[in-house]
Parts: C-alpha cells; sequence; structure tokens
C-alpha cells in the first residue's frame, strides 16, 4: 500500500470513529467474535455484500450508506451485548439475527428495544446499562459531535464531558470501568 492509499484509509478510519465511535474494523470484528459469525453471515445480516463489508472494515470505505443497515448494526451491538451477559442464547441470538436482518430500519431499533426490554428478567448488568447509554448518545449524535460538545463544556462541567467523551464516543469496556468506579 503506498502512502496515499495509507492516508487514505486512515482518514476513513478517523471519519468512521467519528460518525460511529470506532472503525468499523474493529466494530465488526467484535461483533463476529461474539455472535460466533464470520464474514459472509455478517454481511448477510446487515445486507452488505461481503465486498462492501470487507471494504467497510479495510477503511477503502468510510460510511455505510444506508440507514437501515446502521440501524442493523447497532441491533447486533445490543444483541451481542446480551449474549455476552448471559440473558440471551446462541439460539436465540440465531433466531433474532434472522429478524434483524429481515428488518427494514425505521421503528425497528425502538420495537426491537422494547421487546428486549420486557423480555430480560432481573436487574440489569452494568454491561446492558452502559449499552443502553450508549446507543442513546449515540442515536443523539455523531461520536464526532459528541466530542466536540465535551471540549465545549469541559472547562466549566468536567465530569459531564467526561462522561460524554466515555459513553458517546469511547469503548464500552472503558464506559463499564468509568461506571463502576462512579457507582461507588
Amino acid at each position: 500500500m503506498d502512502a496515499a492509499q495509507q492516508e487514505a484509509t486512515a482518514r476513513a478510519r478517523e471519519l468512521q470513529r467519528n460518525w460511529y465511535g470506532e472503525p468499523l474494523g474493529e466494530l465488526f470484528r467484535r461483533l463476529i467474535d461474539d455472535l460466533g459469525l464470520n464474514q459472509a453471515r455478517l454481511a448477510g445480516v446487515l445486507g452488505l455484500s461481503a465486498p462492501m463489508l470487507s471494504q467497510l472494515m479495510s477503511g477503502q470505505r468510510a460510511k455505510i450508506g444506508n440507514p437501515a443497515v446502521v440501524q442493523r448494526v447497532r441491533l447486533l451491538q445490543d444483541l451481542a451485548a446480551q449474549v455476552a451477559d448471559g440473558s440471551v442464547s446462541a439460539a436465540e441470538a440465531a433466531e433474532r439475527m434472522e429478524e434483524i436482518k429481515k428488518s427494514q430500519g425505521g421503528s425497528m431499533l425502538s420495537a426491537a428495544s422494547q421487546q428486549t426490554a420486557a423480555s430480560t428478567v432481573g436487574a440489569p448488568t452494568v454491561k446492558r446499562v452502559v449499552r443502553e447509554i450508549q446507543s442513546l448518545l449515540r442515536s443523539l449524535a455523531a461520536a464526532g459531535d459528541i466530542i466536540e460538545a465535551a471540549e465545549r463544556i469541559g472547562e466549566s462541567h468536567p465530569e459531564l464531558a467526561e462522561f460524554l467523551r466515555v459513553y458517546g464516543a469511547g469503548r464500552t469496556a472503558d464506559a463499564v470501568a468509568h461506571y463502576q468506579v462512579h457507582q461507588n
């Protein structure tokens, strides 16, 4: 890869970080690992061609152009969190991935969130709470906008600015750690 291609890839990954909270390669690899998928299966659930998924993962392409695909990504992130915390079995996850695959966007995200909330028994786990906060913030604004807002209020409200940075644009593991520290 020549210098111009490396620069274009770095720029695409930075745009992805601003739009989606992290480069799509990292996000998709985590979904593949958490949900036991391969790239072809993930592409199918999302409604992308395998080459398009590969281009997004490698930074050859920056943006997911179809809003329904973006919503499917968010639904898969929520599902992966539920699998990780044990509230959804592998068999249930497979069924839900088929539902996600058929979704056309629009109100599906809120309907799935409502269904998940209704079917969840017991107290929510820290990771689930953190993912809900992240999902809410990221539905309101892109990660870059959240960081910009955090910078604007950082001097007068440093704790709130930290919250926005950690939950709005940070990694889930960092947000879980922040949540646990601030719950005591």
